[in-house]
């Protein structure tokens, strides 16, 4: 098998590589400066491939994918909390408003949000879903008239998250409305944004009245600047996900990562409820 590639070989180039002999064989000119040059493309590839494999395993890096609405209204504010304690474990984050499952080989795990349907993969619920109305304190003593029963939201701006990203039916006004035995009435107005942090924004600057949902809001409640101007809460069953290949979590890097994120949860969860 060998013998006859090096025949077409020889055919190809139109020189000879061998010379035969009946009990050895040789390389001629040509053909030994042709073995140099393999021995020296191989051994470069080999040098490449070993400089690859030593880099992959000194780096450290954490590559996380989840959606926008998340990653701009609960993990940010908290990474600087993984950096000061893992500072050798840099967290590169992929934000995709389409992402509704991982991408094994892309990233190292993803914060998935849904109803937590991912065959073949490690799979944990990270973060349960409340939903419940919520504005910026100015509505409730405003003038359009004051915002203090679902009633007056005749007089106020619907905000609406299209949450195009999310497969399934996830919660949505009429949700919450039938979940806490209430009429919605009709708004003065709807605006409608593609993204849930987009939403958030739009309640805290005072444009309208917006459909909290933890724990994109828990930050915003903490702190005043988002208020529930009316009672009510319903249990979603959609909730955030911690997602990654099962053989992921043997690393020391997506395992660090992991329980730094539950913790975090458990933290703001203790904060809630003070």
């Amino acid at each position: 098998s060998v013998s006859q590639h090096v025949k077409a070989l020889e055919e190809w180039i139109g020189q000879p590589l061998l010379v035969r002999g009946a009990r050895s064989t040789t390389a001629t000119k040509q053909g030994q400066l042709l073995a140099d040059a393999i021995s020296s493309g191989v051994g470069q590839i080999s040098e490449l491939c070993e400089k690859l494999r030593s880099k992959r395993s000194a780096d450290q890096t954490i590559t996380v994918s989840c959606v926008p609405g998340f990653a701009v209204m609960w993990l940010f504010p908290r990474l600087i909390k993984f950096d000061q304690l893992y500072s050798n474990m840099p967290v590169s984050i992929s934000t995709d408003a389409s992402s509704a499952k991982l991408m094994p080989g892309q990233v190292d795990l993803a914060i998935l949000y849904g109803l937590g349907n991912h065959p073949g993969l490690h799979v944990e619920r990270l973060i349960g879903e409340r939903v419940f109305p919520v504005c910026a304190p100015s509505l409730l003593a405003g003038r359009n008239p004051p915002l203090r029963d679902l009633a007056d939201m005749t007089q106020h701006t619907l905000l609406v998250d299209e949450l195009n990203y999310a497969i399934g039916d996830p919660p949505s006004w009429n949700f919450w409305a039938e979940q806490t035995g209430q009429s919605l009435p009709t708004p003065a107005r709807i605006r409608r944004f593609g993204q849930s942090n987009m939403v958030v924004q739009a309640a805290i600057q005072g444009q309208g009245v917006a459909m909290g949902r933890d724990p994109l809001v828990a930050d915003a409640m903490l702190n005043g600047s988002l208020v529930q101007p009316f009672g009510g809460y319903a249990i979603s069953n959609f909730a955030y996900w911690f997602v990654c290949p099962k053989g992921a979590m043997k690393t020391e890097r997506v395992r660090c990562f992991r329980d730094w994120l539950f913790r975090e949860q458990a933290e703001t969860y203790l904060a809630e409820l003070r």
